[in-house]
């Protein structure tokens, strides 16, 4: 993998790991008649498109347009029906999903395109990422999990699940090389120190806020007062930096 992957890798993830939007909420600002999310799915498996498509179709703010079987054929329904969201697996036939995100981004870059896929190895992962999918959740993930990620890229936001998330921030640990320059008086609170453990499993804010027995709103305090004095903007390089200087360590990470 090249330095400009991991460059792209930690600028998405100023981005959102999954559960990090609490609500799954978006503003629609759309007219009523055009307020559906429109949703192509491609994946090569007939029973997996017609369980995730019953799944879609019962929220009232979807509407799953088409299905496709291979890579082709998915460049092919979104050029002819323009979405809003392409669900799209990895390993399908004639065209693989990492080609394919690359064709339909290359002409329309405001098409979402979400990863559901069995992989979870980061070569998989960086390679569609760089290709330009906006966000990357694996088949073991809850259909919850899977219409909130699909609210929150069409929110314009990165989402990952977390086992994904940890494969992401153990290779820009490995590999970048943004230097770290910090004040040598700056400390971080038990509290914060707690709370960036957490972080590093990719949970969300709620699942924070309960784990501490503290409000989400506390924790988004927290957050701000962490990334402060990391002088960072996303989680990642919050623990990134945190792992470098030694207020975390790499069992955190990796346990």
């Amino acid at each position: 993998m090249t330095l400009r992957c991991v460059e792209y890798i930690l600028y998405r993830l100023s981005a959102k790991i999954l559960g990090m939007n609490d609500t799954g909420q978006v503003v629609d600002t759309r007219s009523k008649e055009d307020s559906k999310t429109k949703i192509i799915l491609a994946d090569d498996h007939p029973v997996v498109r017609k369980a995730l498509r019953n799944d879609l179709e019962k929220e009232a703010d979807f509407l799953v347009m088409a299905e496709a079987s291979d890579g082709e054929e998915a460049v092919k329904l979104v050029s002819d029906l323009i979405p809003d969201v392409v669900i799209m697996d990895i390993g399908m036939p004639k065209l693989n999903g990492i080609e394919a995100t690359r064709q339909i981004k290359a002409m329309y870059p405001d098409i979402m395109v979400l990863v559901l896929t069995i992989y979870d190895d980061i070569e998989h992962i960086l390679g569609i990422l760089e290709s330009g999918a906006d966000g990357y959740l694996t088949k073991s993930i809850l259909v919850e999990d899977i219409i909130k990620a699909i609210r929150t890229v069409m929110a314009g936001e990165t989402v990952l699940s977390p086992e994904v998330f940890q494969q992401v921030l153990k290779y820009a640990l490995r590999h970048s090389t943004k230097p770290v320059q910090l004040n040598t008086g700056v400390k971080l609170t038990v509290r914060e120190l707690e709370i960036l453990k957490q972080i590093t499993k990719g949970i969300s804010n709620k699942k924070i806020a309960a784990e501490l027995n503290i409000s989400t709103r506390t924790v988004k305090s927290h957050m701000v007062d962490i990334f402060h004095k990391l002088d960072v903007s996303s989680r990642t390089e919050a623990v990134i930096t945190a792992l470098r200087i030694g207020f975390i360590n790499i069992d955190d990470v990796y346990g």
